[in-house]
């Protein structure tokens, strides 16, 4: 069975010129560093006690944002992940996180407990 497309809840028209127009979630141009408006957050809950900074804000491709994501994690020295929006760094590196942001000319500040 061929892979089905996104056709915008439409299952069947009785028009012969009728054409299915796909809504495709393309990701947003990436804006500049000094456009971005960064939080970094810090979490517990459902990440089995353990802590986690996450950075929220990024508008921009997919692309872009796991490449921020890998700098971010190189620098931590830990691991962590890029989706969905945001970047998920194990452990609390907020400090550290913001003060390299800051200096690659991002605005970004400390958010939440």
């Amino acid at each position: 069975m061929p892979k089905m497309k996104n056709i915008s809840g439409i299952v069947y028209s009785t028009n012969p010129q009728f054409e299915y127009v796909s809504a495709k979630n393309e990701d947003p141009d990436t804006l500049a560093p000094n456009q971005q408006q960064l939080k970094v957050h810090i979490e517990k809950k459902h990440r089995g006690g353990k802590t986690a900074s996450i950075i929220r804000g990024f508008i921009g491709k997919q692309e872009d944002l796991e490449e921020l994501g890998k700098l971010i994690k190189t620098k931590c020295g830990t691991g962590g992940s890029a989706k969905d929006g945001e970047i998920i760094i194990q452990g609390d590196h907020r400090d550290k996180i913001v003060a390299m942001l800051t200096e690659k000319g991002y605005k970004a500040k400390k958010a939440g407990g």
